[in-house]
This record gives structure tokens, C-alpha cells and sequence, in this order.
């Protein structure tokens, strides 16, 4: 692996700090709720309150896609840091010190007198998909004032959040970062995040692409939902017209990447028994972005992202219980 300079970040993660809440469930819960499985659903305040009731116990631990991606990366035994914003609350508290627990710098301030720290209720079915439905609370407050140069200057790579695209703040803090670690000399990393939040934001996120990004992650539905076409070879050919990098996840089917003539066809790492697909696709970026950040080729890097990905689905909940070090040796040489 490359030497790090000293000071310098492997990844920044900006975006949605949100406490997750992760319970099991049942499709006739589902249906009796008006859920679509598999998807993230955006819920105002009342919505929340009434689904957390309805859950019943659950697991809570500092979450957001970017920030449990941000943990792989530190699992991974890279440096990450962090930009989310939560309120000056309890669940604000907690989500500053467990992110911190876990290596990952934090240090962005919270908001005051704004709406409360913002939450993700995650319902597990027993065939380990995870139906998300997100309060944004304070999340949504992040705006250009929140990006820190001297942090973007330092990171190898800035990695966007595509749930953060909800409000023209975040939108703006996007593009903020991105001239901002484009101006050092740095790589901006896109996730698209789900298909429901492309369809939201097709124009602007095409925009984003085409402008402001350098690699950009996603999964079969979110590529496919971009570009409007309904099979996954007419999106590979779209996407390298226009990403320096792209790396596509496919579930079992692994993981393709492409930067411009080549293509790496990157197996799934095998895996015991699949509990729950919750943080799936964050691990698989992390790993993805470790390798990138560490000079690794695409293709190991690609191997590195399925490794993490494999780890997160075997147990409940998006983040890594066997540290991603231990494991990565034989995949990295």
C-alpha cells in the first residue's frame, strides 16, 4: 500500500448524521405501513414518532450511510473523517461520541434551536432486506458553512452522500466541497444512494456527475434509474461517458468497474449465511474507497469493497464487528 503523507485523511464522508434505529420485522408490517421493502422513505416528525411506536425495541447507534462508511474506512485501519450535522440534544451527544469511539474525526457544530437530531427507523424481514425510513431532522441543516477547507484539503478523497440531496443547502454544501478538494488536487467520490432519491434529483444529480465528480458508486437500480434505461449493460456504457471511475454493485452478482476501457468484473465475497443487507452497499464503498485512497489498483480495491460488504451482511447492522484489517491481508498483497 502507498505511504501516507503525514496529515493527510484517506476519506471524508459528507453527509446525513442520523441516529439508526434497526429492529426485525415482518412483511405484513410492511404492508400494513404503506412500505415498499428494500427502499428509504423519507418521514416527517409525526410519521417518525408513529413508526418508532410501532416497532417496538430496536438496536440505536450513531448512523448515516457516509458515516458508517466513514467506519469501515476506519476499520479498514484508514484515516476518516466525518461532516454531518446534529442538534446541540441527547441523540446529538450520542452520535458524537460513538462516530468518535470508533476512530472517525468529528468536529463539525451542532445546530441550536433547529429541529432535533434526525433518526433512521430500519426494519430488517427475515429475508434480510432493510426497509429504511428517515427522519432528517437536523441533518438537512448542513449547508456550505459546515464544509471545513482545511479538512477537505487534506482528504485524498471526498465522498458525497446522495441522501443529503434533499434540500438545496445540502446541495450547495455538495458543490462547495467539490470545488474545494477539486482546488487541492483532490478526488471527489459520488454515491447515488438509492433509486428513490435519483429519481427525486435525476438533472442534478447528472449535473453533479458530469461536473463535479471523479468516482462515482452505485448499485444496479440507482444507475439504471440515472440514465433511464432498463438494463444494466445500456447503464455501464452510459456511465463511462461520463465518471472518471464507476464502480456498480449487483448483490450476489458482485460488483463491475469501469474507468473508461476497462472493465473489472469483481466477484462477491462468499458469506456464510446473509442476516441482514443493512450497510451493504456502505461497506462495499468503504472498502472500494480504502483501496482507491491507498493507491491500490481497481480491481483489488473492488475485492476489498465485496470483503467489507460480506462482513457487514453476515450479522445485524451496518457496521463491521470483526475489525476490516484483520481480514483484508490476503486481499490486498
Amino acid at each position: 500500500m502507498a505511504d501516507r503523507h503525514d496529515g493527510d485523511i484517506d476519506v471524508v464522508g459528507v453527509g446525513n448524521a442520523l441516529v439508526d434505529v434497526l429492529t426485525q420485522g415482518t412483511d405484513e408490517f410492511l404492508v400494513r405501513h404503506d412500505l415498499v421493502k428494500g427502499t428509504m422513505h423519507l418521514v416527517d416528525a409525526d410519521r417518525a414518532t408513529a413508526l418508532y411506536a410501532a416497532m417496538g425495541p430496536g438496536v440505536e447507534i450513531s448512523g448515516g450511510s457516509a458515516a458508517n462508511t466513514m467506519v469501515g474506512v476506519a476499520s479498514f485501519g484508514g484515516r476518516a473523517q466525518y461532516i454531518g450535522k446534529v442538534c446541540a440534544d441527547q441523540l446529538g451527544e450520542v452520535f458524537r461520541h460513538d462516530l468518535r469511539s470508533t476512530g472517525v474525526g468529528y468536529d463539525t457544530s451542532p445546530s441550536v434551536g433547529g429541529p432535533p437530531t434526525g433518526r433512521c427507523l430500519i426494519l430488517v424481514t427475515p429475508d434480510a432486506q432493510r426497509t429504511m425510513n428517515t427522519f432528517l431532522g437536523a441533518s438537512s441543516e448542513l449547508g456550505p458553512e459546515d464544509v471545513d477547507p482545511r479538512v477537505i484539503a487534506r482528504a485524498r478523497i471526498v465522498y458525497l452522500e446522495g441522501y443529503l440531496f434533499d434540500r438545496p443547502a445540502a446541495q450547495e454544501a455538495f458543490r462547495h466541497a467539490a470545488r474545494l478538494a477539486h482546488g487541492a488536487g483532490r478526488k471527489v467520490a459520488l454515491t447515488l444512494s438509492d433509486p428513490f432519491c435519483v429519481d427525486r434529483h435525476r438533472e442534478a444529480f447528472a449535473e453533479l456527475v458530469d461536473g463535479h465528480v471523479d468516482v462515482l458508486v452505485a448499485n444496479e437500480a440507482e444507475i439504471c434509474s440515472l440514465y433511464r434505461v432498463s438494463d444494466f449493460d445500456s447503464a455501464l456504457q452510459e456511465v463511462r461517458r461520463h465518471s472518471e471511475v464507476a464502480a456498480l454493485t449487483r448483490g450476489p452478482r458482485g460488483s463491475v468497474i469501469a474507468s473508461g476501457d476497462l472493465v473489472h468484473v469483481i466477484d462477491a465475497h462468499p458469506v456464510e449465511e446473509l442476516v441482514d443487507t443493512t450497510g451493504a452497499g456502505d461497506l462495499y464503498a468503504a472498502g472500494f474507497l480504502f483501496g482507491l485512497s491507498r493507491g491500490l489498483d481497481l480491481a483489488t480495491a473492488g475485492r476489498l469493497g465485496s470483503l467489507a460488504a460480506a462482513e457487514v451482511i453476515s450479522h445485524i447492522g451496518a457496521r463491521p464487528m470483526t475489525p476490516l484489517h484483520r481480514l483484508a491481508g490476503a486481499v490486498s498483497r
